[in-house]
């Protein structure tokens, strides 16, 4: 059956509710959303930024009926003309997937669970406690609502840096709540596989302490460092090399909506930076004891062993092999050619600049196993490893 298309609203954001009485839509037939499939099959997205319109991507690539609703009319377009659905607002749904900024969130959920009696509502804001307490108190269907977050995303924003593989092999949290119906859960994990995620289920406010944890408060350590660098001297930034540009890439995230975030997640943060202040007034009290800046040093070696990587396994799990490359054409290609003859699989990789000569540097992670034998193969090949 095609779906009737209406016009597109304000602006504002603003479902007016046609059915406040919560039945079926008039004309149209009672659909259980118990009996839908595990993903839904039609979708309508309300805000196209980065995470939307990539989600539409990843929808439409299997065949989803996506529509796009965005309060700049544009964002929704560029996302359209990128395949990641179709401008407006259907009759009915099947779900109702709310990418909005998080102070706007609950109150699109409210009225999306108003306006669509029959659709399962999820939103992928980057908390969840405080928004599933705003839902609550407004009184709304909270069996068709769960909060999700999709673990995915950069420093950039908008419809044009997405993509419809972002979410592969990603963590998605589906944030389950007390009062959820279970086809509520099925279809929002539905969601999250059909784009190619993992899906973790966890409660709202363990959500909330562990993305404050790994997300929130990293951010604020990264901003914190970059805004540190607007009062240094030209001549001293030259200096700069790729462990500061590490250290604050993800400071040129989106100002307004990490102030969202922070604010909202706000109680759980403020915990956590106690903690990063205890240790900073420790060490910076003990710069003239070796022994405390040591340990200081040492315990970040290992949180950086415990983070996980490919297939679940930490960076302890590898060993790094450091391979001197010239920045020249074609040498990236050469390199790979040669580990590959090597039979060794590349488990991660990252680059790192000389900034005084023109050669770079490639650690590849590999399995311990298989270290000796590509040392060997690298350094036959004419490579240079760096000790």
């Amino acid at each position: 059956m095609r779906r009737a298309m209406l016009p597109v609203h304000p602006p504002n954001l603003t479902l007016c509710p046609h059915h406040p009485g919560g039945g079926a839509p008039p004309g149209g037939r009672q659909k259980l959303v118990s009996d839908r499939n595990t993903s839904p099959e039609s979708v309508l997205i309300i805000g196209t930024g980065l995470i939307g319109t990539s989600i539409g991507m990843a929808l439409t690539s299997h065949g989803r009926q996506v529509y796009l609703r965005d309060r700049t009319s544009s964002h929704a377009l560029v996302a359209s003309s990128l395949g990641a659905g179709v401008v407006g607002v259907p009759d009915e749904v099947d779900m109702v997937v709310v990418a909005a900024p998080p102070a706007a969130t609950a109150q699109i959920v409210v009225r999306a669970l108003s306006r669509f009696p029959t659709a399962v509502v999820t939103d992928v804001a980057s908390v969840k406690a405080p928004i599933l307490e705003q839902v609550r108190l407004a009184g709304a269907d909270l069996g068709r609502y769960v909060g999700s977050h999709p673990m995915a995303g950069s420093q950039h924003s908008g419809p044009l840096t997405a993509r419809p593989d972002l979410f592969i092999d990603r963590t998605w949290v589906i944030a389950r709540h007390g009062d959820v119906h279970p086809f509520t859960m099925t279809a929002a994990e539905g969601l999250a596989r059909l784009c190619g995620a993992r899906v973790e289920i966890m409660v709202p406010t363990e959500h909330d302490l562990a993305v404050a944890e790994v997300s929130h408060v990293p951010q604020i350590m990264s901003s914190l460092m970059a805004g540190n660098l607007v009062d240094v001297l030209p001549s001293h930034l030259r200096l700069a090399g790729q462990g500061v540009r590490d250290v604050t890439r993800i400071a040129a995230s989106d100002e307004s909506m990490w102030t969202q975030i922070i604010t909202a997640n706000r109680d759980v943060i403020g915990v956590q930076l106690e903690k990063v202040a205890t240790a900073l007034d420790d060490v910076r009290s003990h710069l003239d004891s070796p022994q405390v800046v040591y340990q200081f040093m040492r315990h970040g070696v290992e949180g950086t062993r415990v983070l996980p990587g490919k297939h679940g396994r930490t960076q302890q799990d590898y060993v790094h092999l450091i391979v001197e490359i010239p920045d020249s054409p074609g040498a990236l290609a050469r390199l790979f050619a040669d580990v590959d003859a090597a039979g060794v699989n590349v488990e991660d990789l990252g680059i790192e600049h000389d900034r005084t000569r023109e050669v770079g540097y490639i650690s590849i992670a590999i399995q311990p196993e298989k270290a000796d034998a590509l040392a060997q193969a690298m350094t036959g090949a004419g490579w240079t490893l760096k000790l």
